[in-house]
């Protein structure tokens, strides 16, 4: 009973450092990992998603990785997820299928995932 009592308390504690970490600090590229549930801050996008016990649970991917996208020179390009809108300055030049960006529990072999480029 003790061991359950740390062992969800350890997983509450890692996820509340995820969700309570501050991008405000992050450079270009920085990456941080936080529950679904989370919105995804200006400038930055999502760049995978998977299931995690510290954010639920259910069949639907409930965790992601998002990408600081702030900083970066003009011509660069990233690969992103479709579960987001570019930031502002960012232009969708292609779009794919990745099986790391499925976000829905319902399987699709459409396009959720973008090749964005800076052009601003």
């Amino acid at each position: 009973m003790i061991r359950t009592r740390i062992a969800v308390f350890a997983a509450t504690a890692v996820t509340a450092l995820a969700i309570g970490a501050s991008p405000a600090s992050a450079a270009p590229g920085d990456t941080l990992n936080v529950c679904g549930s989370t919105l995804t801050p200006a400038g930055w996008v999502d760049v995978q998603w998977w299931n995690s016990g510290g954010c639920g649970s259910g069949f639907t991917p409930n965790a992601k990785q998002i990408k600081d996208l702030t900083g970066y020179p003009v011509g660069t390009q990233v690969n992103a997820c479709a579960s987001t809108w570019p930031p502002a300055g960012w232009t969708i030049v292609s779009s794919y299928y990745s099986s790391g960006c499925r976000y829905s529990a319902v399987p699709s072999l459409n396009h959720n995932s973008w090749t964005l480029k800076r052009t601003s």
